[in-house]
């Protein structure tokens, strides 16, 4: 097989990757640091087969997957929920930036480098990954944990300070700076200003009348393009700004939160983010140049301990300055020690002017991916550090960052389906106190329902990425009250392939359709035309005189008997029309 064909690359990265992460999983230490060593092992920089030679173009691409996650993440956080964040986000996200990149630039002065190759490092590495801790929190599901609550506003605010590094990086060279002309004021704050006033109105306005428009035609390929192109285009916009794309996906992301489509869109969007998002984490092990760093081991070790210790000991003196218990602070300053992806970009971009040379590019890009690399170790180490420390309420939840839109209780049921039957479920169980979100295709419907303040949301329920949502993860029950049988039962397969600790109740035509529900697995089916049958005889019954405790008993027993006495009449034949 020629080496350098694209089939053969894809087996050798699908082999190692299968072995790695099943290893590591085994082992508790999650698929991530099993895909980082598949980056190792299958990178240029190590004996043996490898994929390609173009690791930074690779690394480039796949950090789309980082602009995925976090338009996902923006789709749960709603804007009231980050403003009540703007406490950590923009005091001890700012502090943390500030104070990290001091330090950090101080320790490599101390290595007799230069202020400004120690302020690149210093800027550089005082950033931490988004996409590395991010997918960590949410793999574990603790993104709404305080602990999670509080490193992704630390993360968020990093993600912000990257448009002031950004402007002063070029200025730090002898030559280049002398010789390219000032940015403009426009360019340098205008232009920013106006593409996320661009991106904010067209998130909270343009994109869900487009959604729609093309849901009320049924229209879901168009439908999964239109979020695509939306998120991209926050993401580009962003990035001509001089801000990180995954930034704009971000806030395109929340302005959609409080849109009728969010969950849909989600479901949509979810499984391309994991191929993409496991593609960049091997990225970032190609990047490991091993022969490099075998070279200076003693220096690279010194580095790589010194970030983690600086970051470490900074996140943990704010996070306790700003009144955060000590084992939500350890494992917060255990979470962030690791070099970010803007690192990747910066290092480049201080080689491409001149700041650094060759080697300690592959310096700065080796100390960030071994920081990753050590990441989950590091977490598990602050949790069980954490654990043993007397701070009980360190394990206590805060208030979650990510809810529902003016349903602030966690949904216990889902109601598939909001028409006449679902509504009248959806009643009841509200009277009776349980929490519950309702999916239906029909946009007509949702709009008379919302208006009314109902929890219906569009979606189809037919898609098994639905109930991977966050907001979704308490759901007990779901009820079928779909119309459709065929795709009623297409639903309910899919529901238990991928959820089988949830129950399903279900509506259905006839006995028939119960008997393939109860083949599938659903708990309860009830034959909608045969109920009506049943109560209507029952009525008459009592209006002949028969008493109500007898038709009750009567209707028991039919129902105990799982139709017994009906299953040979016309009601088993879904051939004979109900009426």
């Amino acid at each position: 097989m020629d080496p350098k064909s694209f089939v053969y690359s894809a087996v050798l990265l699908l082999v190692v990757a299968s072995i790695a992460v099943t290893i590591f999983r085994h082992f508790g230490l999650g698929s991530i640091l099993g895909l980082l060593v598949t980056g190792v092992i299958v990178g240029p920089h190590t004996p043996g087969p490898f994929l390609t030679l173009e690791v930074d173009g690779i690394r480039q691409f796949t950090e789309l997957g980082v602009v995925l996650l976090l338009f996902l993440i923006g789709l749960e956080m709603k804007p009231r929920r980050l403003w009540e964040m703007r406490r950590m986000l923009f005091g001890l996200g700012s502090l943390q930036v500030i104070l990290s990149t001091l330090a950090i630039a101080a320790f490599y002065r101390a290595l007799d480098s230069n202020w400004s190759v120690a302020f690149v490092f210093g800027a550089s590495l005082a950033l931490s990954s988004t996409a590395f801790v991010v997918q960590m929190l949410r793999d574990q599901g603790e993104m709404a944990s305080k602990y999670g609550g509080i490193a992704f506003a630390i993360l968020l605010m990093q993600d912000l300070a990257v448009v002031p590094l950004q402007a002063v990086v070029p200025m730090l060279a002898n030559t280049a700076a002398s010789t390219a002309m000032p940015p403009s004021f426009w360019e340098r704050f205008l232009e920013p200003v106006t593409l996320v006033a661009m991106v904010v109105l067209g998130g909270r306005y343009v994109v869900p009348r487009i959604l729609d428009f093309l849901a009320r035609r049924n229209n879901r390929e168009g439908f999964f393009l239109v979020a695509m192109a939306a998120m991209f285009m926050a993401a580009l916009a962003m990035e001509h700004s001089g801000m990180s794309m995954g930034l704009g996906a971000f806030i395109m992301g929340m302005m959609l939160s409080t849109s009728r489509y969010s969950h849909q869109v989600e479901a949509s969007i979810e499984p391309h983010k994991g191929l993409l998002m496991s593609l960049f984490f091997v990225a970032v092990g190609m990047s490991v140049d091993v022969g490099a760093l075998a070279q200076q081991p003693l220096q690279f070790g010194l580095q790589v301990l010194a970030v983690i210790l600086i970051k470490g000991v900074v996140i943990f003196g704010m996070c306790r300055m700003f009144g955060i218990r000590s084992g939500t602070a350890l494992r917060v300053a255990f979470l962030l020690p690791q070099g970010g992806e803007f690192g990747f970009v910066v290092f480049g971009a201080a080689k491409a002017i001149g700041i650094i040379d060759d080697e300690l590019f592959a310096m700065g890009v080796a100390v960030i991916s071994v920081t990753m690399l050590l990441t989950p170790l590091l977490t598990r180490l602050g949790s069980t550090l954490a654990a043993r420390l007397p701070d009980k309420a360190a394990k206590a939840g805060a208030p979650l960052p990510f809810r529902l839109h003016k349903h602030e209780a966690e949904p216990r049921v889902v109601i598939a389906g909001y028409g006449r039957v679902g509504h009248t479920v959806g009643t009841i169980l509200a009277h009776s106190g349980i929490p519950y979100i309702a999916f239906d295709t029909d946009a007509e419907l949702i709009d008379h329902w919302r208006d009314q303040d109902h929890p219906v949301f569009y979606g189809d329920i037919g898609n098994p990425a639905l109930l991977g949502n966050q907001a979704l993860k308490s759901v007990e029950l779901v009820v079928l009250t779909i119309d459709n049988g065929p795709e009623a039962l297409r639903a309910a397969k899919l529901i238990r392939a991928h959820a089988p600790h949830i129950q399903i109740v279900a509506r259905a035509r006839d006995l028939r359709v119960c008997d393939e529900f109860y083949n599938i697995g659903v708990r309860e089916a009830v034959p909608e035309t045969l109920e009506a049958s049943l109560r209507i005889a029952a009525e008459s019954l009592q209006l002949l005189g028969i008493s109500s405790e007898e038709t009750g008993s009567m209707l028991q027993g039919v129902r105990g008997t799982d139709y017994s006495l009906v299953r040979n009449g016309p009601e088993a034949d879904t051939g004979t029309p109900a009426s």
